[in-house]
């Protein structure tokens, strides 16, 4: 079940919403947060009932292990000490997602480096494995560490299936979470979160629809039809998939904070404004932040913590580091690993650049910046490195030039000079829409507010609920096709 389907807009989420806060007026706690986790899961399995074992095997496992480490006594002989049970829980948690994401592409690699034909497993991708294990390994950590404690199941189960972020998060910890749902005023209708929470929503449902399915048409075209690409092509493809990317996870993530808003929750914020950053430091605190915030507690530190002395440039190594994982997080496949690669350089390159104190004016900055991550951004979509190439080249030229005939047929004097242009593949509907879109892009990423800062200021008035109605209109209207959001990939 998607955010942007009607089953889930008109029917699923209105049930949930009213049931939930039924059982509270009636005084049923417990009834209400079970019936919270029964649509959560309903939800779950909506795309395939087979992923419902695994994420309830991974669930309980979690708790049980959990309350074993927390209820851990010292004092008392114990046939396993307690970091034992923690790294087999850790153990068990990453083998979950090794065995279900990376096993095919161990055996592939194995292939190819031994000459070998080990049978691939062809196994399918659990539906928000990513997300929900990397949920729990934190809730691990946490509760090794004495900083996280659980003693409910069901409490436990609905901060890990809770629907709106289930699928590709924000990823949230047991400390964000818990208290809210545990407070008595998070229980009773709240009409101004109801009507920020739709707004949110509204505004998300237009970036997905209306913005990014409609950049996924020209990149797509551009990736995977096209043999090869001039000049304009190029980029007009990447900067499409920059865009359908960066509307498609923020109109996600906008969607999920809507919605939890209106169950009285606060979800953390996961997208601020990332491609205004004037450095790749500033963009990764701002894009996926969530995940930033992840890496960097439980990836980034214990690496800095295993040198007995830390220099800057071991800690840089641990950031490249860092990102190589975080890269290959994304997915199985080497392309992931170099966009984690590229963004490990960027970063580092950042930090030693801000060593040297050396300043550059911000438009410059910024330039640099959104040009390194359009440009990583190809690796990130290419299904491998032919697709890659394909599309850089382009970007550099060695493919020709091309402007569109429109554009083309009016300026008769550029072949004076000798220049030759290719036709432009107005068949692929690369036509001056594009630049239209992609010019409404960068002033809605540059010159607006981002929708959390507008929710924020928004004041309930007839002119609010207007423009939020409008969106939400256009939003429905335009669900002509049912698009999964790219996220869900991962």
């Amino acid at each position: 079940m998607l955010f942007n389907s009607y089953v889930f807009i008109f029917c699923f989420l209105p049930v949930a919403i009213f049931v939930y806060f039924y059982l509270n007026k009636l005084r049923l706690p417990q009834a209400s947060t079970s019936w919270l986790v029964f649509a959560s899961l309903f939800f779950y399995s909506w795309w395939n009932l087979t992923y419902l074992p695994l994420i309830l095997t991974s669930v309980l496992f979690n708790f049980s292990i959990t309350r074993i480490i927390t209820s851990y006594d010292e004092a008392k002989k114990n046939f396993f000490s307690k970091k034992t049970i923690f790294v087999f829980g850790l153990i068990f948690n990453l083998g979950l997602l090794g065995y279900f994401k990376y096993m095919d592409f161990f055996i592939e690699n194995i292939n190819v480096a031994a000459g070998v034909k080990l049978p691939l497993l062809h196994l399918t991708l659990p539906l928000a494995i990513s997300f929900f294990t990397l949920q729990q390994i934190a809730f691990l950590v946490d509760s090794y560490e004495g900083l996280a404690k659980e003693g409910s199941f069901l409490d436990y189960a609905v901060f890990v299936t809770f629907f709106p972020q289930l699928i590709a998060g924000p990823i949230v910890h047991h400390s964000e979470m818990m208290p809210q749902f545990s407070k008595l005023r998070s229980k009773v209708v709240n009409y101004k979160n109801i009507a920020n929470g739709l707004a949110l929503f509204s505004i998300g449902l237009f970036k997905k629809v209306v913005i990014a399915d409609t950049f996924a048409i020209w990149a797509n075209v551009g990736f995977d039809e096209l043999q090869t690409l001039s000049f304009l092509e190029a980029w007009m493809t990447s900067l499409s998939y920059t865009f359908q990317l960066y509307f498609d996870f923020s109109g996600y993530t906008d969607m999920a904070l809507g919605i939890a808003l209106i169950f009285n929750i606060q979800l953390p914020l996961n997208f601020n404004s990332p491609l205004k950053k004037t450095g790749m430091i500033d963009f990764w605190k701002n894009w996926h932040m969530t995940l930033t915030n992840f890496i960097t507690t439980y990836i980034y530190t214990p690496i800095n913590r295993s040198y007995q002395r830390l220099t800057f440039h071991k800690a840089m190594w641990a950031t490249f580091l860092t990102f190589l994982i975080a890269g290959l997080w994304h997915g199985a496949s080497w392309m992931f690993v170099i966009f984690g690669a590229l963004h490990g350089i960027g970063v580092v390159i950042n930090h030693y650049w801000k060593k040297t104190k050396i300043k550059i004016s911000k438009v410059l900055a910024w330039f640099i910046t959104f040009n390194f991550v359009n440009f990583t951004f190809v690796f990130f979509r290419a299904h491998d490195m032919s697709d890659a190439l394909k599309v850089l080249k382009g970007m550099g030229g060695l493919n020709g030039f091309s402007l569109p005939e429109m554009i083309a047929s009016k300026l008769p004097v550029l072949k004076k000079y000798g220049l030759e242009f290719q036709p432009f593949m107005e068949s692929i509907k690369f036509s001056w829409l594009i630049f239209v879109y992609i010019a409404l892009a960068f002033a809605l990423v540059l010159i607006f507010k981002n929708s959390v800062d507008l929710i924020r200021q928004h004041q309930r008035s007839y002119k609010t609920a207007f423009y939020s109605s409008l969106l939400f209109f256009i939003g429905v209207m335009s669900m002509n096709r049912t698009s999964e959001f790219l996220y869900f990939n991962f």
